[in-house]
Protein backbone atom coordinates (compact mmCIF):
# COMPACT_ATOMS: atom_id res chain seq x y z
CA UNK A 1 0.00 0.00 0.00
CA UNK A 2 1.63 3.45 -1.40
CA UNK A 3 1.05 6.42 0.76
CA UNK A 4 1.47 9.97 0.20
CA UNK A 5 4.28 11.44 2.07
CA UNK A 6 2.03 14.17 3.96
CA UNK A 7 -0.48 10.82 4.66
CA UNK A 8 2.81 8.91 6.17
CA UNK A 9 3.73 11.69 8.32
CA UNK A 10 0.41 12.16 9.48
CA UNK A 11 -0.80 8.63 10.61
CA UNK A 12 2.97 8.52 11.71
CA UNK A 13 2.36 10.94 13.89
CA UNK A 14 -0.66 9.45 15.28
CA UNK A 15 1.15 6.18 15.87
CA UNK A 16 3.54 7.36 18.31
CA UNK A 17 1.57 9.30 19.74
CA UNK A 18 -0.41 6.81 20.77
CA UNK A 19 2.43 4.88 22.32
CA UNK A 20 3.79 7.88 23.74
CA UNK A 21 -0.05 7.91 25.91
CA UNK A 22 0.52 4.25 26.62
CA UNK A 23 3.84 4.84 28.08
CA UNK A 24 2.85 8.29 30.05
CA UNK A 25 0.26 5.40 31.96
CA UNK A 26 3.28 3.29 32.47
CA UNK A 27 5.17 5.92 34.16
CA UNK A 28 1.95 7.54 36.29
CA UNK A 29 1.89 3.85 37.62
CA UNK A 30 6.07 3.07 38.38
CA UNK A 31 6.80 6.82 38.98
CA UNK A 32 9.34 6.81 36.64
CA UNK A 33 9.55 9.43 32.99
CA UNK A 34 12.78 8.02 32.21
CA UNK A 35 10.78 5.33 29.50
CA UNK A 36 9.91 8.31 27.84
CA UNK A 37 13.15 8.47 26.13
CA UNK A 38 13.36 4.63 25.79
CA UNK A 39 9.76 5.86 24.05
CA UNK A 40 11.60 8.38 21.47
CA UNK A 41 13.94 6.00 20.30
CA UNK A 42 11.87 3.07 19.60
CA UNK A 43 9.28 5.43 17.70
CA UNK A 44 11.58 6.46 15.20
CA UNK A 45 12.17 2.30 15.03
CA UNK A 46 8.53 2.12 14.28
CA UNK A 47 8.24 5.05 11.91
CA UNK A 48 11.01 4.05 9.74
CA UNK A 49 9.17 0.57 9.26
CA UNK A 50 5.72 2.16 8.52
CA UNK A 51 7.28 4.53 6.10
CA UNK A 52 8.91 2.01 4.53
CA UNK A 53 5.62 -0.50 4.03
CA UNK A 54 3.82 2.20 2.50
CA UNK A 55 6.20 3.50 -0.11
CA UNK A 56 6.82 2.91 -3.51
CA UNK A 57 10.60 3.64 -3.91
CA UNK A 58 13.46 1.44 -4.95
CA UNK A 59 12.22 -1.77 -2.28
CA UNK A 60 16.18 -2.71 -1.62
CA UNK A 61 17.10 0.46 -0.58
CA UNK A 62 13.66 0.64 1.60
CA UNK A 63 14.39 -2.60 3.54
CA UNK A 64 18.19 -1.21 3.87
CA UNK A 65 16.94 2.03 5.74
CA UNK A 66 14.11 0.36 7.68
CA UNK A 67 16.98 -2.13 9.05
CA UNK A 68 19.28 0.42 10.11
CA UNK A 69 17.74 2.77 11.63
CA UNK A 70 15.56 -0.13 12.98
CA UNK A 71 18.78 -1.84 14.53
CA UNK A 72 19.76 1.56 16.04
CA UNK A 73 16.56 2.48 16.82
CA UNK A 74 15.97 -0.87 19.08
CA UNK A 75 19.81 -0.99 20.69
CA UNK A 76 19.14 2.80 22.20
CA UNK A 77 15.83 1.74 23.34
CA UNK A 78 17.01 -1.88 25.05
CA UNK A 79 20.13 0.38 26.27
CA UNK A 80 18.24 2.79 28.24
CA UNK A 81 15.85 0.37 29.26
CA UNK A 82 18.03 -1.59 31.14
CA UNK A 83 20.79 1.13 32.08
CA UNK A 84 18.13 3.68 33.10
CA UNK A 85 14.54 2.75 33.75
CA UNK A 86 13.89 -1.15 34.77
CA UNK A 87 15.46 -1.35 38.16
CA UNK A 88 16.37 1.93 38.64
CA UNK A 89 15.10 4.84 40.29
CA UNK A 90 13.79 7.88 38.17
CA UNK A 91 16.59 10.34 36.99
CA UNK A 92 17.35 13.43 38.71
CA UNK A 93 16.34 15.53 36.19
CA UNK A 94 12.45 14.10 35.97
CA UNK A 95 12.67 14.13 39.91
CA UNK A 96 13.04 17.86 39.67
CA UNK A 97 10.59 18.82 36.68
CA UNK A 98 8.18 16.84 38.74
CA UNK A 99 8.70 18.90 42.03
CA UNK A 100 8.60 22.30 39.96
CA UNK A 101 5.20 21.01 38.07
CA UNK A 102 3.84 20.27 41.68
CA UNK A 103 0.31 19.08 41.21
CA UNK A 104 0.20 20.21 37.01
CA UNK A 105 2.84 16.75 36.86
CA UNK A 106 0.68 14.30 35.53
CA UNK A 107 -0.71 16.64 32.95
CA UNK A 108 2.33 18.66 32.24
CA UNK A 109 3.93 15.56 31.71
CA UNK A 110 1.90 14.30 29.27
CA UNK A 111 2.25 16.75 26.84
CA UNK A 112 6.04 16.14 27.69
CA UNK A 113 5.69 12.96 26.06
CA UNK A 114 3.42 14.26 23.41
CA UNK A 115 6.22 16.36 22.28
CA UNK A 116 8.66 13.58 22.18
CA UNK A 117 6.49 11.93 19.59
CA UNK A 118 6.83 15.52 17.15
CA UNK A 119 10.32 14.78 17.75
CA UNK A 120 10.46 11.15 16.83
CA UNK A 121 8.35 12.03 13.92
CA UNK A 122 11.04 14.98 12.89
CA UNK A 123 14.04 13.01 13.35
CA UNK A 124 12.17 9.96 10.95
CA UNK A 125 12.04 12.41 7.92
CA UNK A 126 15.24 11.56 6.73
CA UNK A 127 14.10 8.24 6.34
CA UNK A 128 10.69 9.18 4.54
CA UNK A 129 13.28 10.87 2.03
CA UNK A 130 14.90 7.57 1.53
CA UNK A 131 12.50 5.20 0.95
CA UNK A 132 10.77 7.87 -2.13
CA UNK A 133 14.20 7.47 -3.56
CA UNK A 134 13.47 7.34 -6.76
CA UNK A 135 16.71 5.83 -8.32
CA UNK A 136 15.74 2.32 -8.87
CA UNK A 137 19.31 0.87 -8.64
CA UNK A 138 22.20 0.74 -6.20
CA UNK A 139 24.28 3.63 -5.98
CA UNK A 140 27.88 4.44 -4.10
CA UNK A 141 25.93 6.53 -2.49
CA UNK A 142 24.22 3.34 -0.51
CA UNK A 143 27.80 1.92 0.55
CA UNK A 144 28.85 5.00 1.57
CA UNK A 145 26.05 5.12 3.73
CA UNK A 146 26.05 2.16 5.78
CA UNK A 147 29.94 2.56 6.12
CA UNK A 148 29.00 5.81 7.46
CA UNK A 149 26.25 3.79 9.76
CA UNK A 150 28.65 1.45 10.68
CA UNK A 151 31.57 3.45 11.87
CA UNK A 152 28.67 5.79 13.72
CA UNK A 153 26.84 3.52 15.35
CA UNK A 154 30.04 0.30 16.10
CA UNK A 155 31.80 3.26 17.50
CA UNK A 156 28.86 4.00 19.97
CA UNK A 157 28.20 0.55 21.08
CA UNK A 158 32.30 0.77 21.54
CA UNK A 159 32.43 3.66 23.60
CA UNK A 160 29.54 2.48 25.93
CA UNK A 161 31.34 -0.29 26.55
CA UNK A 162 34.84 1.11 27.29
CA UNK A 163 33.24 3.30 30.16
CA UNK A 164 30.84 0.69 31.45
CA UNK A 165 34.06 -1.63 31.63
CA UNK A 166 35.57 1.12 33.49
CA UNK A 167 32.60 1.82 35.83
CA UNK A 168 32.35 -2.21 37.04
CA UNK A 169 36.43 -1.68 38.86
CA UNK A 170 35.96 -0.66 42.05
CA UNK A 171 39.56 1.69 41.72
CA UNK A 172 37.40 3.74 39.01
CA UNK A 173 34.93 5.46 41.96
CA UNK A 174 35.04 8.95 41.94
CA UNK A 175 37.48 8.95 38.78
CA UNK A 176 37.12 9.82 35.25
CA UNK A 177 37.82 7.40 32.22
CA UNK A 178 40.23 7.98 29.56
CA UNK A 179 40.34 4.98 28.25
CA UNK A 180 39.70 3.96 24.53
CA UNK A 181 37.97 6.66 22.69
CA UNK A 182 37.57 8.76 26.29
CA UNK A 183 41.15 9.31 25.79
CA UNK A 184 40.27 11.43 22.88
CA UNK A 185 37.20 12.94 23.72
CA UNK A 186 34.94 14.01 26.40
CA UNK A 187 31.80 12.42 24.80
CA UNK A 188 32.72 10.44 22.11
CA UNK A 189 29.51 8.22 22.66
CA UNK A 190 27.61 11.71 21.62
CA UNK A 191 29.71 12.28 18.68
CA UNK A 192 29.73 9.16 17.46
CA UNK A 193 25.86 9.03 17.66
CA UNK A 194 25.71 12.36 15.99
CA UNK A 195 28.13 11.19 12.95
CA UNK A 196 25.33 7.72 12.69
CA UNK A 197 22.53 10.74 11.30
CA UNK A 198 24.63 11.61 8.10
CA UNK A 199 24.56 8.06 6.58
CA UNK A 200 20.86 9.00 6.07
CA UNK A 201 22.03 11.98 4.22
CA UNK A 202 24.62 9.64 1.51
CA UNK A 203 21.41 7.05 1.30
CA UNK A 204 19.84 10.48 0.03
CA UNK A 205 21.61 11.64 -2.24
CA UNK A 206 19.73 11.89 -6.19
CA UNK A 207 16.35 12.43 -4.38
CA UNK A 208 14.81 16.11 -4.90
CA UNK A 209 14.52 16.17 -1.16
CA UNK A 210 17.72 15.38 0.22
CA UNK A 211 18.41 18.68 1.87
CA UNK A 212 15.69 17.42 4.25
CA UNK A 213 17.69 14.97 5.73
CA UNK A 214 20.26 17.71 6.80
CA UNK A 215 18.13 18.55 9.64
CA UNK A 216 18.30 15.69 11.71
CA UNK A 217 22.30 15.75 12.54
CA UNK A 218 21.71 19.43 12.20
CA UNK A 219 19.13 19.15 15.13
CA UNK A 220 20.71 16.45 17.19
CA UNK A 221 24.13 18.54 17.26
CA UNK A 222 22.10 21.53 18.87
CA UNK A 223 20.92 19.42 21.45
CA UNK A 224 23.93 17.69 22.29
CA UNK A 225 26.33 20.19 22.35
CA UNK A 226 23.75 23.40 23.95
CA UNK A 227 20.72 21.58 25.71
CA UNK A 228 20.53 17.75 26.90
CA UNK A 229 23.48 16.21 25.89
CA UNK A 230 26.69 17.98 26.93
CA UNK A 231 25.51 20.83 29.39
CA UNK A 232 23.97 18.55 32.10
CA UNK A 233 26.71 15.62 31.61
CA UNK A 234 29.16 17.81 32.60
CA UNK A 235 27.48 19.95 35.54
CA UNK A 236 26.96 16.45 36.79
CA UNK A 237 30.38 15.03 36.36
CA UNK A 238 31.66 18.40 37.87
CA UNK A 239 29.34 17.73 41.00
CA UNK A 240 30.72 14.36 41.53
CA UNK A 241 34.09 14.12 40.25
CA UNK A 242 35.65 17.90 40.69
CA UNK A 243 39.14 18.64 40.61
CA UNK A 244 39.72 15.18 38.05
CA UNK A 245 37.33 16.08 35.37
CA UNK A 246 38.37 20.02 35.40
CA UNK A 247 41.62 18.67 34.36
CA UNK A 248 40.17 16.20 31.63
CA UNK A 249 38.50 18.82 30.65
CA UNK A 250 41.31 21.25 30.13
CA UNK A 251 43.25 18.32 28.24
CA UNK A 252 40.67 16.38 26.30
CA UNK A 253 38.67 17.26 23.66
CA UNK A 254 34.75 17.93 24.26
CA UNK A 255 33.16 16.37 21.18
CA UNK A 256 35.11 15.68 18.26
CA UNK A 257 37.99 13.33 18.79
CA UNK A 258 41.24 14.71 19.62
CA UNK A 259 44.72 14.22 20.65
CA UNK A 260 44.59 15.23 24.58
CA UNK A 261 46.95 18.48 25.43
CA UNK A 262 49.79 18.47 27.68
CA UNK A 263 48.58 20.20 30.54
CA UNK A 264 51.56 22.62 31.47
CA UNK A 265 53.07 22.21 34.93
CA UNK A 266 51.87 24.84 37.57
CA UNK A 267 56.01 25.53 38.35
CA UNK A 268 56.22 26.42 34.55
CA UNK A 269 59.14 24.41 31.99
CA UNK A 270 62.03 22.98 33.49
Amino acid sequence: MMLAPAVQVLLGLLIVSALMTVLWFVQWRTRNAGIVDAGWAASIGLLAIFYATTSDGYLPRRVLVAALIGIWSARLAIYILLNRVLGHPEEGRYRTLRASWGTAAGRRLFFFFQNQALAASFFALPVLVVVHHPVNRWTGWDVAGVLIWCIGVGNTVLADRQLAGFKRRPESRGKTCREGWWRYSRHPNYFFEWLHWWSYLALAVGSSYWWVTLLAPAAMLYFLLRVTGIPPTEAQALASRGEDYRQYQRTTSAFVPWFPKKEASPDGPD
